[in-house]
């Protein structure tokens, strides 16, 4: 590191060699500008006016030149808006230097000196200036290097900007060829130089006449369905691929190298991020107690990554999974050193050890993640489901309700909708329950979403697994289809809805379009570099007790209303009384105690009249060992 004194003279060093380059392109600009106006012949009776012009102009726009900060503009980075400047400056020097003149020189001054000057010192500045961007560009490229050979597929504002990074940053190893895009209307532009050379389904024919290596696709706003089509086309030919972030994530680091990354199952859902109201959020968590059950799981973890981010005075995370609260504990304390995590082990299902957590934090917002999920699961374990799902969060909600707790938000899901599973049953009965506590102190709202990509024991992972094992994967059924979102984007909407709700609501997500089970399977075999029913076979088993074809977020007759958020909407239905609540919650009691299933079918359709219970259950399936399969 230089010390102080030797840094300064550096800089001064660097800027009078600036300022004494920007001095001699001025200097010739009049020089050349005297030569223009008299054919390269001045007369005798003008050199007075030359020798003026030379000794006052040069200075007198390196002092404007050095005002405006133009000596801070990087050469290899001279850009449109360094231009403008750059005019800016140039018409304010020559301005200047003609009002001194006319003070101060000769008189009769050639007016024409004014306008051919201007041109000239701007010409010689700026020219200057993008020619030497582009020698530093050629000069960059590693001499001897066997770079990749490259076609950008997306000809926008993206494909741009990254090959302007091809261009400066030779560690990529990239050679550009030229551009596709699918819009024909840009086939055969040039942007910066390079040409568009047609559209995506001309990649074979273009792969093998320019001997192009990869493709770097830079379509950040394209669709799921765009992708997937994008993504064939690469296959086709059998070439390597990567992607390119939005521009949002672009602006976040000030080099692009490591954000190009392999295309993943996440661009193929084409979801745009979602937008939070961070300012209401901030103002809810900020220097508050936050609690999160089922902090271990996929969605509870994420949601405590998520409400780190808006300094919390602290953040329990608790759970029965002591593993992953260790694990969760370790992320936090080294990502947010600041906020206080408080790991507790413990299930919802115990009252008296709710009472001690709320005694002990005295937490202002409450997220119930903590679930039984797994379909098939519980269609085998219905009374646990019913005393978990449905039984602890009744205990965690009155535990809340009794301390206090400002705020409430039940995680549930999709399959609640028509339940045709003991799980979905036991999440819709958990909604009524929330929704029957409601006291004008507590607010008690829920956030209804699908499936999760990525979560744990959600169908991606397993697929994964089953391509890692050469296959075949196994789909349940070929028109199964299912809502995805991402795990950050279902825990960043879930903390929107907390700031949204009243109390009572149902808030369903937007899932954006339904996915078909059979086309996730393909794609994630085509990202892993495998061909669908030559590498890895695709083979359907059938649907697994408590499973629909298709879900919904919310029934057809549901009123739902629109919220000013876009991406969110509201359901208000029916609701219990206090009264119906705990008759409720004593009929479910009973039934765990007695472990009845013909009570517990009863039961769940006297609250749910649309509950369809799987003949797995009703045949009594859930007393037999059956043989696990995926």
């Amino acid at each position: 590191m230089l010390f102080p004194q030797a840094r300064s003279s550096r800089i001064a060093g660097s800027l009078f060699v600036i300022l004494a380059r920007e001095y001699v392109g001025y200097l010739i600009a009049v020089i050349a500008a005297f030569l223009l106006r008299f054919d390269f012949a001045i007369p005798s009776n003008y050199m007075p006016h030359l020798w003026f012009a030379c000794l006052a102009t040069p200075l007198l726009k390196v002092f404007v030149f050095k005002a405006i900060g133009l000596e801070r503009c990087r050469w290899r980075y001279f850009s449109l808006e360094d231009l403008e400047r750059l005019l800016f400056g140039n018409f304010a020097a020559s301005l200047l230097c003609g009002l001194v003149i006319l003070a101060f020189g000769p008189a009769g001054f050639p007016r024409s000196i004014y306008i051919l000057d201007l041109v000239l010192a701007t010409a010689v500045s700026a020219g200057g200036r993008a020619a030497m961007r582009r020698f530093d560009e050629l000069s960059r490229r590693a001499p001897g290097a066997n770079p990749k050979r490259v076609l950008i597929y997306g000809a926008g504002s993206a494909g741009v900007i990254l090959l302007r990074e091809i261009r400066q940053n030779t560690g990529l190893g990239y050679k550009l060829v030229g551009f596709v895009d699918d819009d024909p209307t840009k086939t055969g532009l040039r942007l910066s130089g390079v040409k568009v050379l047609g559209e995506g389904s001309l990649l074979p024919e273009l792969v093998e006449s320019l001997n192009v290596d990869e493709v770097l696709v830079a379509i950040p706003s394209a669709t799921g369905a765009q992708m997937t089509q994008i993504l064939s086309h690469c296959q086709n030919v059998n070439i390597k691929y990567k992607t390119v972030p939005g521009l949002a994530e672009l602006i976040e680091q000030t080099n692009l190298e490591p954000q190009i990354r392999p295309v993943e199952l996440n661009d193929l859902l084409g979801r745009q991020p979602a937008q939070l109201e961070h300012q209401r959020i901030a103002d809810q968590l900020r220097e508050q107690v936050i609690l999160v059950s089922g902090a271990a799981g996929s969605i509870g973890s994420e949601l405590c990554r998520q409400i780190a981010r808006f300094n919390p005075r602290q953040v329990v995370a608790f759970d029965i999974a002591e593993t992953g609260l260790f694990e969760l504990e370790r992320s936090l304390h080294a990502k947010f050193p600041g906020i206080s995590v408080i790991p507790e082990v413990g299930s919802v299902q115990d009252r008296q050890r709710l009472d001690e957590l709320m005694k002990r934090h005295s937490p202002k917002a409450v997220f119930h993640a903590a679930a039984f999920k797994h379909v098939p699961m519980m269609e085998k374990h219905p009374f646990e489901a019913l005393q978990n799902n449905l039984l602890g969060t009744y205990y965690l909600a009155t535990a809340a309700q009794e301390h206090q707790v400002d705020s409430f938000v039940l995680i549930s899901t999709d399959k609640a909708v028509q339940p045709q599973s003991v799980m979905g049953a036991t999440k819709r009965l958990a909604e009524l329950v929330t929704s029957g506590l409601q006291d004008g102190k507590t607010r008690f709202v829920a956030t209804r979403f699908g499936n999760v990509l990525g979560s744990n024991g959600s169908v991606v992972p397993i697929f994964q697994q089953q391509i890692r094992e050469g296959g075949p994967i196994r789909v349940t059924h070929p028109d199964m289809t299912r809502y995805f979102m991402t795990i950050p984007e279902a825990a960043q909407l879930v903390l929107q809805t907390s700031v949204m709700g009243r109390g009572g609501e149902i808030f369903v997500l937007d899932m954006g379009e339904a996915v078909r089970i059979v086309d996730l399977a393909t794609n994630l075999i085509r990202l892993s570099g495998l061909r669908p029913g030559v590498d890895i076979q695709v083979e359907f088993s059938g649907l697994r007790p408590g499973e629909k074809l298709s879900e919904d977020l919310h029934r057809d007759t549901e009123n739902l209303m629109p919220t000013h958020h876009p991406r969110i909407t509201i359901y208000r239905g029916s609701q219990l009384s206090l009264g119906q609540t705990s008759d409720l919650i004593r009929a479910s009691q009973r039934i765990v105690r007695e472990r009845d299933i013909e009570a517990f079918v009863e039961f769940c359709q006297e609250y749910l009249p649309d509950y369809q219970p799987s003949s797995f259950l009703l045949d009594g399936g859930h007393r037999e060992p059956r043989a696990a399969h995926v």
